[in-house]
């Protein structure tokens, strides 16, 4: 992809790039796209980034500009998979804003463990799991320190979902092997109980336990999309992807997660995210960017 090494068009909103390359309407098109695929918002800060994600996906197409490459994209599913990938912010960590995971501890771990253990199911969904550590770690608390304990759990009618919309993030939470240094925030009895040494690595890596990755059932997922699941949740852990949607996204999706959590289940959102609109008389507050189903369980 050319550019010029003498930009002087005041239109330009990459140093160096002419806006025949990448312009204006280049970054509506580009904002426009992901909003309507995965209600994401670009604002106009943003358009530095949108470059930077989307020029090696130009370059690699062997066109010359944004506009040309985005005119492929209606008919080439993989582009714009690699688009929306791209695009998707996908940084996270194990133990990430771990009061979730002590009233998870505290208060849903004793109810689900009574069910499985009385022969019931249990279901948790980590929606927007990037590359798997909010999952393995749910699995980790829930699961315990006691190994044996954890495996006869695991046996039960244990069921975990992890979704994301990147196929990328995907393959490294299904990969589910991570530096060592990565670990370290994990409350040392589970990281000793769970994980173990993954061999052929340059760098020290830990592998999660077998056992607990035959648990989970990795899935594309988009959220703005027709959801799959027939059956309800007991949690729902979604964190830090509603900050990229607006406010009448954000309402629309609380509402689809109130509703597919069973009476008496647990929705946990990110640390800057509120539950507002129809799911407010769904959904009761019990804790910081945690909330509980109404309803018998």
């Amino acid at each position: 992809m050319p550019a010029s090494s003498a930009i002087a068009d005041s239109d330009s909103m990459v140093p160096g790039i002419s806006p025949a390359i990448y312009g204006e309407k280049d970054f509506r098109r580009i904002a426009a796209l992901i909003h309507a695929r995965t209600g994401i918002v670009l604002s106009e800060r943003k358009k530095m980034l949108a470059y930077s994600r989307l020029a090696p996906l130009v370059r690699r197409s062997g066109l010359t500009s944004f506009g040309a490459f985005l005119d492929t994209l209606a008919g080439d599913a993989q582009a714009m998979t690699d688009v929306i990938a791209a695009l998707t912010t996908n940084h996270t960590y194990f133990h990430r804003e771990p009061h979730h995971f002590e009233h998870f501890a505290a208060v849903a771990r004793p109810e689900l463990l009574h069910r499985l253990a009385k022969g019931g199911e249990a279901r948790i969904w980590s929606a927007g799991c990037s590359t798997g550590e909010e999952i393995w770690t749910l699995l980790m608390v829930l699961l315990g320190p006691d190994r044996a304990e954890g495996l006869k759990f695991a046996r039960t009618g244990l069921l975990a979902l992890a979704s994301d919309i990147s196929v990328n993030a995907l393959a490294g939470a299904r990969a589910a092997t991570y530096p060592a240094s990565a670990l370290e925030a994990l409350p040392e009895a589970l990281r000793r109980v769970w994980c173990t040494p993954a061999p052929g690595r340059d760098e020290p890596c830990l592998l999660i336990d077998p056992a607990m990755q035959a648990l989970v059932r990795f899935r594309e997922l988009n959220l703005m999309g027709d959801w799959p699941m027939q059956r309800a949740f007991d949690v729902i852990f979604c964190r830090n992807v509603m900050i990229y949607f607006d406010l009448p996204t954000k309402e629309r999706l609380i509402e689809r997660f109130a509703r597919q959590l069973a009476g008496g289940g647990y929705l946990y959102i990110g640390h800057s995210e509120r539950v507002s609109g129809p799911a407010a008389t769904l959904l009761e507050p019990v804790g910081p960017t945690i909330y509980r189903r109404k309803g018998a369980a």
